[in-house]
């Protein structure tokens, strides 16, 4: 069964970007591979990290975008070309609605595992000039998705992604961005996530479990920098 297709495979180097008077290390901006890419625990062979605290490691190791956002963005802040987002994977036929938490894809020779809907950050807004770019991405949904490597492998423009598993519980990545994102006083869509042992990182777990307590996390200093 075929979920979709990847239609670009792109990696990046560290680079200092500008941002409110000050440089930051990111490799956001990423450049199209030719050819096929080694896919290994912690991502594609010749992608970097600029801040390992928040970026990459097992459960970040690639991060898939779907072409589809590309259009809404063009009418919002004007072409973007790919990959504007810093994704590895730009896709075609998944959105974060469509991924569930823990479902495996085989793409190429590599099987995947949808780990976790990406939080933007202002690195985004630093990378294409566009001051408040962080929020509206995470406003829109229109973050990109996580995946793990359960299998490493290599993968090209082209592969088909193919649906090996999907879990029962059938808790999407855009569930899980707007109950940990946006919806913040969506008590028992929280409970629900947290009745999934598995489904959230243990810090997001946390998060939401102080929020029956009453404590919001600040949001500003990821989304604003």
């Amino acid at each position: 069964m075929s979920g979709g297709r990847v239609l670009t495979v792109s990696t990046g180097a560290v680079r200092q970007l500008s941002w409110r008077g000050r440089t930051v290390p990111t490799a956001i901006a990423k450049t199209p591979v030719l050819g096929r890419v080694d896919v290994g625990a912690l991502g594609l062979a010749g992608d970097e990290q600029g801040d390992r605290d928040n970026h990459g490691g097992p459960d970040k190791a690639v991060l898939l975008y779907a072409s589809e956002h590309y259009a809404a963005w063009a009418d919002e802040v004007g072409e973007l070309a790919t990959p504007a987002f810093g994704e590895n994977l730009t896709t075609s036929g998944l959105l974060e609605t469509d991924l569930v938490i823990g479902a495996v894809y085989a793409v190429g020779s590599a099987l995947l595992q949808v780990s976790q809907p990406r939080r933007p950050c202002y690195k985004l807004a630093a990378r294409h000039d566009v001051a408040d770019l962080a929020v509206r991405t995470q406003r829109t949904g229109r973050t990109g998705v996580y995946l793990r490597v359960l299998k490493p492998g290599r993968l090209g423009a082209g592969d088909e992604i193919v649906l090996a598993r999907r879990p029962l519980h059938g808790i999407t990545a855009a569930e899980v961005h707007r109950v940990v994102n946006l919806d913040r006083d969506d008590l028992p869509a929280a409970r629900r996530l947290l009745d999934h042992p598995g489904v959230l990182p243990e810090s997001w777990a946390r998060t939401l479990g102080r929020r029956f307590d009453g404590h919001l996390e600040d949001q500003a200093a990821r989304l604003h920098g």
